[in-house]
């Protein structure tokens, strides 16, 4: 079931001085699975990703398998995942989930990582996106893995 309604344009990109959003997808998989997998134990221990099945070690193979699928869920409006690039490299340095509300339905719940290299923009990220989609998104709430 699509989470915003139909005539709702879903932004393609977002960006900061320190980051920049786009949809996931298969163009990013050599660089995001350099991001992810040399970053597994940060991304653990981020809120929202404990005991959780991901990350796990997969081949490139299965990253872009794994990419795909968000992007199919992107089109069909049920989920939707950012990659975070840097602005000045295009370097992937984190992902964002926006996902249906686990508490409040109706809302969204949101998730992001960084690659280890750039932990400083954790909270940054989930505090400008937060921002982003209460002002931009038509969903009934917006809460992240902190609350």
């Amino acid at each position: 079931m699509a989470i915003v309604p139909d005539d709702f344009e879903v932004p393609l990109r977002f960006g900061t001085p320190f980051f920049v959003l786009e949809p996931l997808g298969p163009e990013h998989n050599e660089r995001d699975y350099e991001a992810w997998s040399s970053s597994i134990e940060h991304i653990r221990a981020t809120p929202g990703f404990a005991g959780r099945r991901w990350p796990h070690p997969m081949s490139l193979a299965e990253n872009l398998a794994d990419l795909e699928m968000h992007r199919a869920e992107f089109d069909a409006r049920t989920d939707f995942a950012y990659t975070a690039l840097d602005p000045q490299t295009h370097d992937v340095i984190g992902c964002v989930y926006v996902n249906p509300g686990e508490a409040h339905p109706g809302g969204v719940t949101v998730r992001s990582w960084v690659r280890v290299t750039h932990a400083d923009l954790d909270e940054p990220l989930r505090e400008a996106v937060t921002d982003w989609l209460e002002g931009e998104c038509p969903v009934a709430s917006v809460s992240t893995s902190r609350q």
